[in-house]
């Protein structure tokens, strides 16, 4: 096999562990725990989505294959330059108001969008308008992280927050998760401090710091998370399951 084939298969076989990381995820991904715990959530919750669904800022579509039960799957962005080369979507929006009519979707899928809106209700408005009475929203936001995505980072949720904004938009919490409620959140927040300070560019150079610095840490925690008991007030994620009343 040619070199140039065997880097393009190294490089999809990390590419693959970036939101769905296995063994190999260990040692290539800094988020390890962040993604394989929303991963692990999502998949158990996704058979409740049915029907015409919307995913709002789906970018890349990373969990559109766990919802089986889906009849057409919609995939929205803010409209920018970014989004339309990069991402996705089918649909794009101003940021403000969905393209869609009223009760249009059975189910909408929002994963980690919600900390990067400025205006929560409005988004959360929308959402319901476009949600059938009785539809689904699979919901997901973090609550112990690093500022990401930078300056579009603006808040962060607590279970009773983020219950008290979906309330208020006629949208009921039907069942809450908390990702790595236990001592694995700390091993992630560490490995997000070390992967922020890697003072190299080249994906090589980290990708040896990954192996070399974090996933020892990936190790401890996983190990540690065996022996240590739970903590249901520091996780690093929500994913909540909500309908519309």
């Amino acid at each position: 096999m040619p070199i140039y084939q065997k880097v393009m298969k190294i490089s999809n076989l990390i590419q693959k562990q970036q939101f769905n990381p296995n063994l190999l995820g260990i040692f290539v991904n800094p988020f390890y725990f962040a993604r394989r715990g929303l991963f692990k959530d999502i998949s158990n919750l996704a058979h409740r989505l049915k029907g015409k669904t919307l995913d709002v800022g789906c970018g890349s579509k990373p969990y559109k294959a766990l919802f089986r039960e889906i009849t057409e799957y919609v995939g929205m962005e803010f409209d920018s330059v970014a989004n339309r080369t990069k991402g996705q979507a089918e649909v794009f929006y101003n940021g403000q108001h969905f393209p869609f009519d009223d009760d249009y979707f059975d189910s909408v899928v929002a994963t980690e969008v919600l900390e990067h809106v400025f205006n929560p209700d409005e988004f959360l408005s929308e959402i319901s308008r476009v949600l059938k009475t009785d539809g689904q929203l699979l919901i997901t936001t973090p609550f112990v992280w690093d500022e990401h995505e930078q300056p579009y980072d603006f808040a962060r949720y607590s279970s009773f927050g983020l219950t008290h904004l979906l309330k208020k938009h006629s949208l009921e919490v039907v069942e809450h998760k908390k990702t790595n409620a236990n001592i694995k959140v700390v091993f992630q927040i560490i490995n997000c401090y070390i992967h922020k300070i890697i003072p190299f560019k080249n994906y090589k150079l980290r990708l040896f710091f990954y192996i070399i610095f974090i996933s020892p840490f990936t190790i401890l925690g996983i190990i540690l998370s065996h022996l240590l008991p739970q903590n249901n007030d520091l996780y690093l994620s929500n994913v909540v399951l909500a309908k519309k009343i």
